[in-house]
């Protein structure tokens, strides 16, 4: 390998953990340009980053972002942080000439969401700093094995596509308040946080964008329990549906909820077209089904298991072995790393993840507008 790539961590919780476990394999297992190390860990609480910081390995800790973008041994700012303090953190890291890999969605607010698009592309016209927004399930072999399959005309003409996020971590009324039910921190509810996970799969896919929507949003529960005893507002949504209208006059329906009673996190994209379908289910993550309309009367979906040779990412173990949540976020890493060494836009790009925002945007503009028709006459 040549020069290390060097990365601070923005954001300590579950996300920060995942991207540093993710950091850690990816040079394990795959052979990459350079070796990416992490060796800066940010976080609002000291006590908790130093110790986020000795279990990951990490040399150093501290509490200021900025210090972090404007230290020159630094390469990738890594934003593992609420939505609230995305565009703040990425335009600074944009401005200072590093590279930026955030999470998703990409911000609160489609003006946001542009306005980082335009630094990324301003940044790398500048000085080489490449961003990416991290849609994770991008990197599922069999999501990704997908992908290559509509790309060879497996499903023909494509008619209709189908996407659900299903979790119930919210379904009881009692479960205690957090950042995500607010609005001011998360932006948006179900409809942003795994919402965003499904139009991007979708589309990317699919190979067709959203053009239209018609949606619905509710909000079931609308105060939580705070640990002092008294109630936290609920300002976001609980779940959406919305129907979509996609380039080349393909269909959508699509559905995000934290509701769906003994989901826990079903993320199921289904695509349907004239020579076949494919369908996948995260539940049963390294299988991808798929339908031959040739087939005839001997026709019926087929599990392949994506876990052999030559399949997506399958330098990790014998074929068969399977992959698990963890190791998407090790093949973002894989990603990340090869673009930024070959000096290629890795995808998604900001300006995909801010397609994506405009579609949330078009999401809650729909719903807000409340055009129901009544079944009368």
């Amino acid at each position: 390998m040549s020069e290390p790539l060097r990365i601070a961590i923005i954001g300590t919780a579950f996300m920060g953990r995942a991207h540093a476990h993710a950091w850690r394999s990816a040079p394990a297992f795959f052979d990459l340009p350079r070796k990416p190390e992490v060796v800066l860990a940010v976080g609002r609480d000291a006590f908790k980053t130093e110790e986020f910081a000795g279990t990951w390995g990490i040399p150093e800790s501290g509490v200021d972002w900025r210090e972090a973008v404007a230290r020159p041994d630094i390469d990738v700012i890594d934003i593992c942080t609420p939505g609230d303090s995305h565009a703040e953190i990425a335009l600074a890291a944009l401005a200072a000439g590093k590279h930026v890999l955030c999470e998703k969605p990409l911000a609160n607010t489609r003006a946001e969401a542009e306005e980082m698009a335009a630094a990324a592309e301003a940044a790398h016209a500048a000085t080489g700093a490449l961003a990416m927004c991290g849609f994770s399930y991008r990197r599922t072999p069999a999501l990704s094995y997908a992908r290559q399959l509509v790309e060879e005309g497996f499903v023909g003409r494509l008619w209709q596509v189908r996407a659900q996020y299903l979790q119930d971590w919210l379904a009881d009324p009692e479960a205690p308040w957090v950042w995500r039910l607010s609005s001011e921190l998360a932006g948006s509810g179900a409809l942003g946080d795994i919402g965003s996970h499904i139009i991007d799969a979708a589309q990317w896919v699919s190979g067709h964008r959203i053009e239209a929507v018609s949606a619905l949003t509710s909000t079931f529960v609308d105060a939580r329990p705070l640990p002092d005893g008294s109630r936290g507002e609920v300002d976001v949504d609980d779940a959406a549906v919305f129907s979509a209208r996609l380039t080349g006059g393909v269909l959508g329906a699509f559905e995000a909820t934290r509701y769906a009673t003994g989901r826990k996190n079903a993320l199921r994209v289904e695509l349907s077209g004239t020579e076949g379908a494919i369908a996948f289910d995260l539940t049963d993550s390294n299988f991808v089904e798929l339908y031959r309309v040739a087939d005839g009367e001997r026709a019926g979906f087929t599990r392949i298991d994506v876990t052999q040779p030559g399949h997506p990412y399958a330098e990790w173990w014998p074929p068969g072995h399977a992959l698990g949540y963890e190791h998407a976020f090790s093949h973002q890493a894989v990603d990340f790393v090869r673009a930024v060494a070959a000096g290629e836009q890795p995808r998604p790009s900001f300006a995909d993840a801010a397609q994506v925002q405009a579609v949330l945007d078009a999401v809650q503009r729909s719903a807000a507008a409340d055009g129901l028709l009544t079944p009368t006459a």
